[in-house]
């Protein structure tokens, strides 16, 4: 038996405590539960949910409804059917409840939510094992479904309601009407949120200020979003230059569409993202740059959601490539 054995014996027998070796890290903040991420994420949403309420109002208010009450009735629903406790209380159902609404058109049907919700949590989140165990983003696995299953409901023709009175929500959005009309939108419209689109994607502005509370508070990484946006920046800018380098092409793929509420909202969740520095590093080059090819090379004129998913199946393998070596081996 070994001098460490005998001593942790020796502890045991005594009644004292006894010498526990067990690798690094040795220092943890036991504050920094699921409970505070989630309640930091739902903080952060916050500038995204009263912008699209201002744009969209009733569409907006009814589709989160739809899916946060979606979300915790599917996740009540298959947590027991596994005879477990359900976990309301962390928060995390609702959070993938709030960012699916977000991520979806206000027009949308009420079934549309609703059905994403249950996939998202269901095959998304509880099929894997449920919180900590998913591969993949649990809303965008719900929110691709959708999109599958209702091609006309989630299509870029969708988003235009001619009979709204809402002016923004007659219109096409940003992306789609630069790709397919080579119609530009105003900076500041973007900047700004006057624009359409899913409802937490309008506005560059509120998701800066809530993704760069994220990142100050610690609950999401910034290298992820960091190099998400160089890599649009780059690959748009160049884009741009090869065309007539107006600066709208470069401009509308930072601010228009889902890039900065997918950037700081969807590729950091610390479950289906990297968990080494350059793993995530390497993890966002690749989001955008997925991003980009779809957009400039599909007939599609977003990218985020497939990108995202698909950097999501790679991350067990960028954890794989980029584990540090312990001090002292060569």
């Amino acid at each position: 038996m070994s001098n460490t054995s005998q001593q942790s014996g020796q502890g045991k027998a005594s009644g004292t405590q006894g010498l526990h070796v067990a690798p690094s890290p040795h220092i943890s903040d036991k504050s920094f539960t699921t409970q505070r991420m989630m309640t930091d994420v739902l903080i952060s949403l916050l500038p995204l949910i009263l912008m699209s309420l201002y744009i969209f109002r009733m569409n907006a208010a009814k589709q989160m409804i739809i899916c946060i009450v979606s979300c915790l009735v599917a996740e009540t629903l298959f947590v027991k059917m596994r005879d477990r406790v359900a976990t309301l209380d962390d928060f995390s159902a609702a959070v993938t409840g709030m960012i699916l609404a977000l991520s979806l058109p206000g027009t949308a049907p009420w079934y549309v939510g609703c059905l994403a919700s249950f996939v998202a949590i269901g095959i998304g989140k509880i099929l894997f094992g449920g919180l900590g165990m998913n591969i993949f983003n649990p809303a965008m696995v719900g929110r691709a479904f959708v999109m599958i299953a209702f091609a006309s409901l989630m299509g870029a023709a969708a988003y235009e309601d001619p009979s709204s009175l809402v002016d923004v929500v007659s219109q096409a959005t940003p992306l789609t009407a630069l790709k397919q009309s080579a119609i530009p939108t105003s900076i500041g419209a973007l900047f700004l949120g006057m624009t359409n689109g899913s409802l937490g994607e309008t506005s560059a502005l509120a998701c800066l200020l809530g993704g760069i509370f994220l990142c100050v508070r610690g609950t999401a990484s910034w290298e992820i979003p960091a190099s998400i946006i160089a890599s649009v920046f780059v690959i748009a800018g160049i884009a741009d230059i090869a065309g007539s380098f107006s600066g709208d092409l470069l401009m509308h793929h930072l601010f228009g569409g889902a890039l900065l509420f997918g950037a700081f909202f969807i590729a950091t969740d610390p479950v289906t993202s990297p968990l080494t520095f350059k793993g995530k590093i390497i993890f966002g080059v690749g989001t955008g740059t997925l991003i980009m090819i779809i957009r400039l090379f599909s007939g599609y004129p977003e990218g985020v959601m497939f990108a995202v998913l698909i950097m999501n199946a790679v991350t067990p393998l960028i954890n794989r490539w980029t584990i540090p070596k312990p001090m002292g081996v060569a």
